[in-house]
């Protein structure tokens, strides 16, 4: 698959601190790329280079493998974190003066405004000023901002924010949709959830520096800690006995039906099909699933890792000035 957009080596610093060191990714087009970090990591700047609202002290932003310019930002549509809607002003004289701005005619932006107010039941909030409006009702209309010029790539930080549980699932179903029309989406969010459900690829930023890439559930599968969740029917002290040395016991419960249930941690250069074939001697397996780690997990892990590591060369560094 084709790269949307690729960043290249970014680097920018602001008064001496240094926000991107030698960032570095690709966005597949037509894909779900999650931008992941912690506050401060460095999302919102490259988020910022990317549109154009600053500039990289070194480093380069390509679309279609073409250098960033002014001519792209008809192309992209950006959901910033803090929303901005003129409040005072009506709901759809808005939506149609910003899609202007976009490029498009009034007829145009008429007809896809009601587009839009249909498929999100906003019916008879045209004349609603802004101010009238619910917290999550200004979401949604902030969201239509961001797409109804149809833009190739989406930029939407945090757009679950704010919602219900309903609306978040409109809008998390408007951007697959979108999606699978051909737009190519960067989600960043906190909400590890999400990026499981939604995303395709991610990249990790911390301090300022990416720290892991790749297809989430090829990331998810590498750093699998070879355990996993059996249900059998049958003795637990004869399950527990025919796993042997092989296998640790994490946890047990049991369930309905006599069904037992046991999460248990591979040992050493042990086979799942080994312990499969020794368990089948104690009881009736009624169920046998790998667990694989969450993105939350793997989020914390190698965050508290990467910091540990830069404390570590950061004291060492002071220690020999």
């Amino acid at each position: 698959m084709p790269n949307l957009l690729s960043a290249r080596n970014i680097v920018k610093k602001f008064a001496g601190h240094t926000a991107l060191n030698d960032v570095s990714f690709e966005v597949p087009a037509g894909s779900i790329f999650g931008l992941l970090g912690p506050n401060g990591a460095g999302k919102t700047t490259i988020i910022r280079v990317i549109n154009q609202i600053i500039a990289p002290d070194s480093g380069t932003i390509l679309i279609d493998n073409r250098l960033l310019n002014s001519d792209h930002v008809k192309e992209i549509g950006y959901l910033p974190e803090e929303r901005g809607l003129y409040r005072k002003m009506g709901v759809g004289e808005q939506l149609v003066y910003l899609a202007r701005l976009k490029g498009l005619s009034k007829k145009e932006a008429n007809e896809r405004v009601k587009e839009w107010f249909a498929r999100f039941d906003m019916d008879g909030w045209w004349k609603k000023k802004v101010e009238e409006l619910s917290k999550g009702m200004q979401q949604k209309v902030q969201f239509i901002v961001t797409v109804l010029h149809e833009p190739r790539l989406l930029i939407l930080d945090e757009p679950f924010s704010g919602f219900d549980p309903i609306n978040a699932e409109l809008i998390k179903n408007e951007i697959l949709r979108l999606r699978n029309n051909g737009a190519t989406v960067i989600l960043s969010t906190h909400n590890m959830g999400s990026v499981e459900e939604l995303c395709d690829n991610i990249a990790l930023i911390n301090k300022g520096k990416k720290i892991l890439d790749g297809n989430v559930k090829e990331i998810r599968r590498t750093y699998a800690a070879h355990t996993y969740d059996i249900s059998f029917k049958g003795s637990m002290i004869a399950f527990s006995n025919a796993m042997w040395t092989g296998a640790e016991l994490i946890s047990k419960q049991e369930g309905e039906q006599g069904i037992q249930h046991a999460r248990v941690k591979l040992l050493g250069t042990t086979s799942p099909n080994l312990i499969l074939q020794n368990v089948l001697n104690a009881g009736e397996v009624v169920g046998f699933t790998e667990v694989l780690p969450t993105m939350n997990d793997i989020f914390i892990n190698k965050v508290q890792e990467n910091s540990e590591t830069v404390e570590r060369v950061g004291t060492k560094s002071n220690l020999t000035e």
